[in-house]
């Protein structure tokens, strides 16, 4: 027994040796046993056991403390995975702002490129473009206008809009607009006669200033084969015109061509505007009479020109189908009766040379003049007569 040490090395708890030295003077109870091997073996067992369980709990719940801490602080600022993500919201930032930057820039280098895109909006020009783009088409010309169209905004043509800032944006298509009047009978020609005479007319102004291969300077011959070849002052004229033209014999005075080594027609779009009407004077023929306007958008033959300009050309033509019964003509062919014709937009230095010439900006500064002398005229004002005209070669106000 000895000692305490010795009882505590035995198994003996200091409790248990008091009781027995009252118990033992007062002469009851026994000496305290001390445990025995296996019983010691299994004290053992089932404190490890315990201490084991207790450890395990303390885990489980300080790593649920942790995550309950971790999702109180602010995510991501700690934690490897959590930090990247935050870098990577950082890159994300940075990458926007660099891709705003370029644009930005991108955006600068445009409008100094394009100053427009701006102007056109704070002038209203963008807003104006757009009205006149979805503005409806005129109607047909039934009577002669008693002035010219309004000015628009001044505008420049682009290959994507040729006729921009051009009365012309609301004017027919083509062939659309040469519409052809009803026809009836007179100068004792039959309605069917007269109807014929119409259609002629209509198919021979299509042919001379609509055709392509007419626009480019090539034999009209389809326009030609409409004319009666009994014409000296018709037909013959034109084809001495075409073949070696000159200021009295121009084949402008009835066709519209441009010279394909200097200029061609953009797109396949040329606005038409106008009318057509008749009467007799004398028995067995009808006249027809015509008034039309043609506006070509151009650009210069070499390749890559992108500056368009507008070449406007007038016509009053009138023509005649007579019954070959009564007067001397080819039976279903037109003969030439008068022909007026004015261009806006051509070099009057190069008269005579049966081509239209369109100025372009290099043009106006190496020939600013080019010939002109006349008064300003206004090529869309279609208000008077072609004859009322000033003769002299003079300065278009807009084309």
């Amino acid at each position: 027994m000895g000692n305490n040490d010795d009882a505590r090395r035995t198994g003996v708890s200091d409790e248990e040796w008091a009781r027995f030295v009252r118990d033992a003077e007062a002469g009851v109870g026994e000496a305290p046993k001390e445990p025995s091997a296996r019983a010691r073996m299994v004290t053992e067992r089932l404190r490890r056991q315990d201490e084991e369980r207790a450890a395990r709990e303390r885990g489980w719940k300080g790593r649920k403390a942790r995550k309950a801490r971790q999702a109180a602080e602010p995510a991501g600022w700690r934690t490897g995975p959590a930090w990247q993500e935050r870098e990577g919201r950082g890159k994300g930032k940075r990458r926007l702002k660099a891709t705003a930057a370029i644009v930005f820039i991108a955006a600068l280098a445009l409008i100094a490129v394009r100053p427009e895109l701006v102007i056109d909006r704070l002038t209203g020009k963008a807003e104006a473009r757009k009205d006149a783009r979805n503005a409806a088409p005129l109607p047909g010309e039934t009577a002669r206008p008693t002035a010219a169209p309004a000015q628009q905004y001044p505008d420049q043509p682009t290959l994507q809009d040729p006729f921009r800032g051009s009365p012309a944006l609301q004017w027919a298509d083509g062939a659309a607009g040469i519409e052809l009047p009803e026809a009836k009978a007179v100068g004792g020609l039959s309605k069917e006669q007269v109807a014929d005479a119409v259609a002629k007319t209509g198919r021979l102004l299509a042919a001379a200033n609509l055709e392509p291969a007419t626009l480019r300077g090539e034999r009209p011959q389809a326009a030609l084969d409409l004319l009666d070849p009994l014409q000296d002052d018709g037909r013959g004229l034109m084809e001495k015109a075409l073949v070696r033209p000159s200021k009295d014999a121009d084949p402008l005075w009835l066709f519209s061509r441009f010279d394909p080594a200097h200029a061609r027609v953009h797109g396949d779009v040329v606005k038409t505007r106008g009318r057509m009407w008749f009467d007799s004077t004398r028995s067995g023929e009808v006249l027809v009479h015509s008034d039309y306007t043609f506006v070509y958008p151009l650009v210069q033959a070499r390749t890559g020109a992108d500056e368009v300009a507008r070449t406007i050309v007038r016509r009053e033509l009138t023509v005649a189908l007579a019954d070959p019964e009564r007067i001397a003509a080819t039976p279903g062919k037109l003969q030439i009766v008068s022909w007026s014709e004015s261009a806006g937009n051509d070099d009057c230095s190069r008269d005579g040379e049966g081509y239209l010439h369109p100025m372009f900006a290099a043009d106006r500064q190496t020939r600013p003049s080019s010939g002109a002398t006349g008064p300003l005229t206004d090529p869309y004002d279609r208000s008077k007569d072609v004859a009322a005209l000033p003769k002299e070669c003079g300065t278009v106000s807009r084309s």
